[in-house]
Order: C-alpha cells, then structure tokens, then sequence
C-alpha cells in the first residue's frame, strides 16, 4: 500500500511527538527481547565448549548428558555442568543466559517451598512463583505471547471490521440494513458468558481464543468504517473512479481505504492495549489459557491468593503498566498526528 503525501506528513509529525516515538521505540524493543528471549532467559546453554568441541543447544535438539560426561541419558542439567566443568579446572567452560531458566521450571530445594523472594546469588532476580517458576521467565514469555495474541487479534478484527464496514458504507441500501441489523444481535451476546461455555465443553488455546474474541471485535472497527466510508464514497477521487469504469470493489480497496488509514492506525495501539488487557483478564479469571502456560493473568492470581509474596503481583503490576502504558503514550501521539482537526493545513 503506497501512502499519499499527507499521510507521510502525518508520520513525520508523530516522529515529531518526543513521547509517543520514543514509546513507540521503547515497544519495539521490548517486542524484540520477546522474540529473542531464548538467548537471555533459558534453561540451556547458549554455547557449551567441551574437549575442544563447541555446542549450541539454545535453538538446536536436545543433547543427552552422556555427551558431556555426565551419568544420565536426558536432557543436560547445564547449571549443573557449568559447575562442575569449574570444579574439574580442565579447560571446559559454559556460557548461559542472563537468566538460566525457562519459563515452565521448578526450581525445587530440599527444605525449602516456593515462592522464594528475589536473589542475586540464585539469580532469580524478580524470584519464582507458588511452584518455583522464575518470574522474570515467565513475564517475558508472557509478553510475548500477549502481544502477538493482541497483535493477531487486530489483524482479525481490523480485516474483518474494515471490509464489512467500507462495503456497508459504500454500497448503503439493504446490504446496509442486513449488517446493522446483525450487528446489533451479535453485540447483545454476552462475550464473557459465551467464553465460561465454551471453557467448560474444551480446554482453550492461543487460536481459539483469538477466534472467539474475533467473533465479537470487529463491531467496533465496522461502525467505524461505515461511518468514514459514507463520506468518502462522494468525494471527488471517487466520483472520477466510478466515471473512468472502475470497479467497486478497486474503488473500496485501491481508493478509499488507502485514504483512510489515517483512522484505522488511529485505533491501532488502544485496540492492542485492549487485546493485553483481555487476555489477562480472562487468564486470571481461569478462562483463558490452559496452565502451564507463562501468563500474566496467571501471575495476578498467584500475586492475589499470596499477598505475603509481595515480588509476585508487584512485579506483573509493574510490567503490565509500563507495556498498557507505553502503548498508550504511543495512542496518544497517533491520535494527535493523524487528527485532522489539530492540523487543518499542511506545509
């Protein structure tokens, strides 16, 4: 999709906004850890150097303990190694992550139970869990799953919302009326009780529940677009389309909602920062994800039923208002650059 010049001047003015661009870039990057988790918070080694031989077990399949000297045929212990390669003084060495866990391991000690507080020398710097998971594995983790379910999420609602709306607008009439009509039932279904059925017949996943919430986010991107699309299907670019033989399908796809996405990257971040704060509310209703997953909501439960474990809730309340945070200073800046009514000229 090729923006028009005013739209590339929208951009640079958001650019312009200090504190939404560098929200903006904040995001990113906090999206990019998530991506790379495994190589900062793993249980295995990033690189393991043994009788003069590399391995790379980060990304690569499982390597038994025997290779390594060690007496046992599953999964190497690489704490463990790093250990007693130091111990042994051969020439040996590991490196691991920053955080050597994953975010499905129980750190289990001999009389001593979870939670454990945070601690620098265990190198469990937010602590662990109820069951000995490390907190800041799974709040990465849980990051990177709530914002791709929120950002899949708004590609759904977003093309169904966005081609429903502009074909209601454009074409009006009893195409129109068949969809409003729809959508006000639909919009009287209530979603939480429709999620508490379907939780109670299946155990939900990542796909099912961005289907479900689906079936009931686009209403709001519909109503939207409808509205935008009556008023641009008389503007003069239309008007010469129709003239030179266009279709109506190139007009709404190749003419208006190029020229109205100014409004649909409006709504972008909130609809995000709406996706985060829906996951995590039915994960901490008991409704979302299955266990083990890595969740927030998660977290926010245990945090709640163990307020004596002040790491547990203090720290997912901190992550999630940063991230709800950062994506709104991010809204905000969109809003102002893309709103034609703070900027009714252009140089």
């Amino acid at each position: 999709m090729k923006f028009n010049p005013l739209t590339l001047k929208k951009i640079r003015r958001f650019k312009s906004i200090r504190r939404g661009y560098y929200s903006f870039l904040i995001f990113i990057v906090m999206i990019c850890v998530s991506l790379f988790a495994e190589t900062m918070i793993n249980k295995r080694a990033l690189i393991v150097h043994y009788e003069g031989e590399y391995y790379f077990p980060t990304y690569g399949d499982m390597i038994p303990g025997t290779v390594f000297g060690l007496d046992y045929d599953y999964e190497t212990n690489y704490r463990q190694l790093g250990k007693q390669f130091e111990a042994q003084g051969k020439g040996n060495w590991i490196l691991m992550p920053v955080v050597p866990y994953d975010a499905y391991e129980n750190d289990l000690r001999e009389n001593e139970y979870p939670p454990f507080p945070p601690s620098l020398k265990d190198r469990h710097y937010l602590g662990t869990d109820t069951v000995g998971r490390d907190i800041v594995a799974r709040l990465v983790y849980g990051f990177r799953i709530a914002i791709f379910f929120s950002l899949a999420l708004l590609l759904v609602n977003y093309t169904a919302g966005v081609s429903i709306g502009s074909a209601m607008g454009f074409w009006g009439g009893r195409f129109d009326l068949f969809f409003q009509r729809i959508i006000e039932i639909w919009s009287n279904i209530p979603f939480l009780y429709v999620i508490i059925i379907i939780s109670s017949i299946v155990v939900p996943n990542f796909f099912m529940l961005i289907v479900i919430m689906a079936f009931f986010g686009w209403i709001g991107m519909t109503w939207t677009m409808r509205t935008v699309t009556y008023k641009e299907k008389e503007r003069e670019y239309v008007i010469a389309a129709k003239a030179l033989g266009a279709s109506d399908w190139r007009i709404i796809f190749k003419h208006i909602i190029p020229n109205t996405v100014a409004i649909i990257v409006t709504f972008a971040p909130f609809s995000v920062s709406g996706g985060i704060v829906a996951l995590t509310s039915l994960d901490y209703l008991g409704f979302g994800l299955p266990p083990p997953t890595p969740s927030w909501g998660e977290l926010l439960q245990q945090g709640w039923a163990n307020m004596s474990a002040w790491w547990i809730v203090g720290s997912v309340v901190t992550a999630m208002v940063l991230t709800l945070l950062t994506v709104t200073f991010i809204g905000e800046a969109v809003r102002e650059a893309f709103d034609p009514k703070l900027h009714t000229t252009y140089e």
